[in-house]
């Protein structure tokens, strides 16, 4: 199967990129930062509204694809202050029934728009 793109009018790409690609047995959504699909800025608040933000973000692009938080297999979270872990990780937890998904969280020097929180994922299709 040549690879599909997936999107959803409230994700945002800043470069030439597709919110998603589905494979055919997984779909690999591209980072989401914490742009509200309304402003078209940076979620205003702490980290953990920005985490919220980019899970709001990604999952609107999964459901493009018939998929949500239950077909996530792995995460990878981009954070500009590993100061924030803390706070992600509360909202994180709530995104997700158990188990949980796979994940790594990295530091990053900078992201784009000076987002606090980048995050992108992988889901499996059923």
């Amino acid at each position: 199967m040549p690879r599909m793109a997936l999107s959803s009018p409230t994700a945002s790409a800043i470069g030439p990129y597709s919110h998603a690609i589905d494979d055919g047995t997984h779909v690999f959504c591209s980072g989401q930062t914490p742009i509200d699909p309304d402003t078209g800025a940076l979620r205003e608040g702490g980290v953990g509204d920005q985490t919220h933000q980019c899970f709001d973000n990604l999952f609107a692009v999964l459901a493009d694809g018939g998929l949500g938080p239950d077909d996530v297999v792995k995460v990878n979270v981009y954070l500009t202050d590993m100061n924030d872990f803390a706070e992600m990780n509360e909202a994180y937890a709530t995104r997700f029934n158990a188990p949980p998904p796979a994940r790594t969280t990295v530091g990053v020097a900078a992201l784009p728009m000076n987002a606090r929180v980048e995050i992108e994922l992988v889901a499996k299709k059923p």
